[in-house]
């Protein structure tokens, strides 16, 4: 029988260093993107998606983390006894999200990479499968990444990757899949990724884009980096890495996600998003574009006339 994805892990222990000095003292997971912290949005997906365990896995100094996402009885007595229904109803909204997601805590720890938190968060869940989710990336989309992915292993009962259609000329910024087989519905067939290729030995014209279904051959990976790293100590774990090494042996698959991705992991991609958002606000975006197309009327050079 195959196992139903349940589980979650959000890996947010890095220290957002391309967004310094912003993130000095604010966990880079807790800017806002609109009106909501960014990691807000990714938990947001995954509970509309039926996900019902996260885990989220934070070093020191993400406690801001734990504390947006903790009722606060007190502030909202607070608000509703100054007749603050509104703002009231959305504090506690935000705290059922936990409850909802049933949030957990973990502290990362062993080697460096992306491969950690994963490893991390694995333990004790035997044979199931789980989604991995980056906290940086906004997906805007009529189905979830997140469900997106759910049906693409449901369909498979393989490892996924969500992938994007990119500009080859982009694919030194990338993780490019090796396409095997192009299915139907978005749904490809690999055989590995290949790391920030050039343009010209880009292998395809995808894109690994923060999005996974891993299953137990990825987290048998993992493990073995891990083993490694503790006899030689040296380099980083890494997840992508893992996943090659999988495809190996076992079938793996990559999802073009339908949607509109949206970076927050460095200041011009952050700035991107939030202006998005923004937009796509039902208050906020009318006037926001009346104010660009003001300053757009001021930029005007004067004909004089």
């Amino acid at each position: 029988m195959r196992a139903t994805i349940r589980r979650a892990v959000i890996p947010a222990a890095g220290l957002g260093s391309r967004l310094l000095p912003l993130t000095k003292a604010i966990p880079k997971e807790m800017l806002p993107v609109g009106d909501k912290p960014v990691i807000e949005h990714t938990v947001r997906e995954l509970v509309a998606s039926g996900i019902t365990d996260i885990t989220i896995v934070v070093s020191g100094g993400k406690s801001l983390i734990q504390d947006h996402f903790r009722p606060n009885p007190a502030l909202v007595a607070q608000l509703r006894a100054d007749g603050k229904t509104a703002y009231a109803d959305a504090v506690e909204e935000v705290a059922e999200l936990s409850r909802q997601g049933h949030i957990t805590y973990l502290d990362q720890h062993g080697p460096y990479g992306n491969g950690t938190p994963v490893l991390n968060a694995a333990h004790g869940i035997g044979d199931e499968p789980m989604l991995v989710l980056w906290p940086d990336d906004v997906f805007v989309a009529e189905v979830p990444r997140a469900q997106q992915l759910i049906r693409a292993y449901e369909a498979t009962s393989c490892p996924v990757l969500a992938l994007m259609p990119i500009d080859r000329q982009d694919s030194a910024r990338y993780g490019v899949p090796v396409v095997q087989e192009n299915l139907q519905g978005g749904l490809l067939r690999i055989s590995g990724l290949v790391e920030k290729p050039k343009p010209a030995d880009a292998p395809s014209a995808y894109a690994a884009i923060g999005g996974y279904v891993v299953t137990p051959a990825i987290i048998d990976e993992l493990r073995e980096q891990t083993k490694r790293w503790y006899e030689h100590r040296t380099g980083e774990v890494y997840l992508t890495d893992a996943i090659n090494a999988c495809a190996g042996n076992h079938v793996v698959y990559g999802q073009v996600i339908s949607g509109h991705w949206y970076d927050t992991g460095n200041p011009a991609d952050y700035l991107t998003a939030q202006f998005a958002a923004a937009l796509a606000h039902p208050e906020y975006g009318p006037l926001l574009r009346r104010l660009a197309r003001d300053l757009g009327d001021n930029d005007r050079p004067d004909t004089g006339t």
